[in-house]
């Protein structure tokens, strides 16, 4: 009983890998187009759009409060992109830096809020 006790409070201690990245766009935003046209179709297909699948809101509902989610400040920027986990921020990028650059901060963001590796999500 003891050994299944303590399996349990392992488990208990792993990070959970269940959050969303919610990608905050409008229309006529030329970093969503190179976004949607460099990422978007493979993003799904990546560990780390298995870890955090994308969510697409509008600015406009943003602002105006007709989203679930609860940003820690205003999003002004598009496209940002807003971990969250039951709703809630946990972490962001604001902008779209381009490839090389969004795959590394969005590694970085998802190691360090949710504790995802690459590594250990390849196979699912």
């Amino acid at each position: 009983m003891r050994a299944l006790a303590a399996l349990f409070a392992i488990f208990a201690a792993l990070p959970a890998l269940a959050a969303d990245l919610v990608m905050v766009e409008q229309p006529g935003c030329a970093y969503c187009r190179q976004w949607d046209a460099e990422l978007s179709e493979i993003y799904p297909k990546t560990p780390e759009g298995q870890a955090a699948p994308l969510v697409r809101v509008q600015l406009v509902d943003v602002q105006k409060g007709r989203t679930e989610f609860d940003f820690a400040r205003p999003v002004n920027f598009t496209p940002t992109f807003v971990l969250v986990e039951d709703g809630a921020e946990l972490a962001r990028i604001e902008g779209y830096p381009g490839e090389d650059f969004f795959w590394g901060l969005l590694g970085m963001m998802l190691k360090a809020q949710i504790g995802f590796d690459p590594a250990t999500q390849a196979d699912g």
